[in-house]
């Protein structure tokens, strides 16, 4: 049975971009988050904050994701942030595991959104099976970018993921 779907809940108009995951966030439904985050940051958000609280869960890709826009976010002048708040003690080990606590910061106080306000959730579209490849392998590489440690762990996932979509 697949996971059920989560919810990400955001304020594209706060000021950090506020966003709130609720429930397992994984590789078959992160495509509307990574969507949102490189439209905000095309559109010149430069700081966002992730409420973790609600979140079951979540997979390399989404921890990809979130480091493929830390990484955006550091290249700027002048540089963004990204702050990942109330992780739960699995989602932190994750976060660490990964090297992302490198290049975002890790909050365990009360997020500084107004949870009011993180209303509106981003929808979900039907996703082929080479646009998720296409996703999976860009946020592993992330990671990888993020601590070279990284490439002995995915190496065969990337390896497997090149040759998806070099094969259309």
């Amino acid at each position: 049975m697949p996971d059920e779907e989560p919810v990400f809940l955001v304020d594209p108009n706060s000021n950090p971009v506020a966003v709130k995951i609720v429930g397992r966030a994984s590789f078959q439904n992160v495509m509307p988050l990574q969507d949102f985050l490189k439209d905000a940051t095309k559109t010149g958000s430069r700081s966002y904050v992730f409420d973790f609280s609600c979140c079951t869960g979540m997979d390399s890709t989404v921890l990809g994701v979130l480091a493929g826009c830390a990484l955006e976010l550091r290249k700027l002048e002048p540089k963004g942030s990204l702050v990942l708040s109330r992780l739960s003690e699995r989602n932190t080990a994750l976060v660490r595991g990964l090297g992302l606590h490198r290049i975002a910061t890790l909050d365990s106080s009360d997020p500084a959104i107004d949870a009011s306000a993180v209303t509106e959730s981003l929808q979900a579209g039907q996703i082929d099976e080479l646009d998720s490849a296409r996703l999976c392998l860009e946020a592993h590489e992330n990671l990888v970018e993020t601590d070279g440690g990284n490439e002995t762990k995915f190496q065969d996932v990337i390896s497997y993921l090149k040759n998806r979509v070099s094969e259309g």
